[in-house]
């Protein structure tokens, strides 16, 4: 069932994105779309537009529901929120933009973790240990952080950066900070196949509907109670 763009307006203007984002001559179109994608998969504090479905998916979950594991095949808002935020973070800024990524030692300690990487292919007692510890609060305040540096980084971008190639030292980077673990080393191999353009199309866009649509099914199963 879909809990995320019942109208499917978002998946529709992500199939146009898929048929530009390459064009040198729609450049301009493309970037307006991808940012109309990204601002209705972030709260409207990153995009200064009216309040989405993020918003209201967000509003009044209690800190404790973001920690709660709502099925036995599930993970929970917390891991999906930390993941997101992680890969949107980590592939903008260091591999599109070639800078730092927003997560640091800061963040790190306002979040209140240990862990540095994605989220990918954490086992069930990780996925707890990082949810029941992390500042949920906080946790929001960091992907709205990454999620208005996406917004900076799109509007930056040229034609020719659509087809230039994910830079090795980028993903030898994302290595070194800790973004992977020992299980999701293939994660950087997928990056490292990417152009610029298909990096846009799942981490700041695709990969986010599909795991706040999880988000939105899990909150409703936990409110039922």
């Amino acid at each position: 069932m879909k809990y995320l763009d019942t109208d499917n307006s978002i998946t529709e203007k992500h199939h146009e994105l898929k048929k530009i984002i390459r064009k040198s001559d729609r450049i301009e179109q493309a970037k307006k779309l991808f940012l109309e994608i990204h601002a209705a998969l972030h709260s409207c504090a990153v995009s200064g537009g009216k309040a989405n479905e993020i918003d209201t998916l967000f509003a009044d979950l209690k800190p404790q529901e973001f920690a709660v594991v709502p099925s036995a095949k599930a993970e929970t808002i917390a891991w999906a929120v930390w993941h997101l935020a992680r890969i949107e973070d980590m592939t903008m800024n260091i591999l599109v933009a070639g800078s730092e990524q927003i997560f640091d030692s800061e963040w790190q300690k306002r979040m209140n973790t240990a862990f540095t990487d994605t989220g990918v292919s954490m086992d069930s007692e990780k996925i707890i240990k990082l949810s029941s510890e992390l500042n949920s609060a906080e946790l929001l305040n960091y992907r709205n952080a990454v999620g208005t540096r996406t917004r900076e980084i799109i509007a930056a971008l040229t034609a020719q950066d659509m087809k230039r190639r994910v830079p090795a030292d980028g993903i030898n980077k994302i290595r070194s900070e800790g973004g992977t673990c020992e299980y999701s080393e293939w994660l950087l191999e997928y990056w490292g196949g990417k152009d610029i353009a298909g990096l846009l199309l799942m981490p700041p866009t695709r990969h986010l509907m599909l795991h706040l649509n999880d988000c939105i099914k899990w909150k409703q199963k936990l409110q039922e109670y």
